[in-house]
């Protein structure tokens, strides 16, 4: 267990997270979601959580631990086509995690996530948290668009709007 990740996790508050992420980003992040939903039938959803709670903290969860957590509290994987796909950032490690249903996942690679996480964790160190997240946005979308492209306007299976954890 490394003290300075316990230290960030304790020293992460509510108001770090609404001043990364205010209500001007997370409408910005839910518009530029919603209009990805129009280009194919993939389910995007996004989630921030400032820091892991003390008992995961402890027993070391892993930001990718946690992510898989995550979508299935959020219930990512529960499309028609097995297309849900979860961009989950932890703010107090500035790690970002991609996890695909497997419908998605039997089509892209995990090198193809690992570029665009390795992209968005580039903008957070800069405080650039909207930039990182529209642009992750983009790129998980240029994927779907090209595995599961919009057959029809149809309605989308998940929320927009971003989970703040």
């Amino acid at each position: 267990m490394e003290i300075k990740r316990i230290a960030r996790h304790l020293l992460m508050t509510r108001w770090t997270v609404s001043a990364a992420f205010p209500p001007r980003t997370l409408h910005a992040i839910e518009k530029a979601i919603r209009a990805s939903h129009r280009d194919h039938i993939g389910q995007v959803r996004f989630a921030v959580e400032g820091a892991l709670q003390i008992d995961a903290l402890l027993s070391n969860t892993s930001a990718r631990e946690r992510a898989i957590d995550v979508f299935s509290q959020l219930r990512v994987w529960d499309t028609e086509h097995n297309n849900g796909v979860l961009i989950y950032l932890l703010l107090a490690d500035r790690d970002v995690e991609i996890v695909a249903d497997r419908g998605v996942h039997a089509r892209v690679r995990a090198a193809e996530w690992e570029t665009i996480c390795q992209s968005m964790e580039v903008n957070f160190r800069l405080g650039r948290y909207e930039v990182g997240v529209l642009e992750g946005v983009e790129q998980v979308s240029e994927l779907l668009k090209r595995h599961f492209p919009a057959q029809q306007e149809r309605q989308s299976e998940l929320p927009s709007k971003p989970a703040v954890l």
